[in-house]
């Protein structure tokens, strides 16, 4: 029980830091950026590789969240 509310610790602020991270650099970087991405038609590119990121990132969580269950699993049956 105490592995799962650390596990919710984690995600409740791995999340808070990201969402607060998207709305700094939205304010950050403000309208001129996009503004420029978009002259030059760079704007679906950057878009691209976010999404990208992001994705990388997700996939990553899940496959070390499976690893961890598996280790769990294997700690709970010795």
């Amino acid at each position: 029980m105490n592995l799962m509310n650390s596990k919710n610790n984690i995600l409740k602020k791995v999340s808070f830091l990201l969402f607060s991270l998207m709305f700094v650099c939205n304010n950050a970087f403000g309208q001129q950026t996009a503004d420029f991405a978009r002259s030059m038609g760079k704007m679906n590119v950057v878009i691209a590789v976010i999404v990208t990121v992001f994705v990388g990132i997700v996939i990553f969580l899940i496959y070390m969240e499976r690893r961890l269950a598996k280790l769990e699993k294997q700690v709970d049956s010795e």
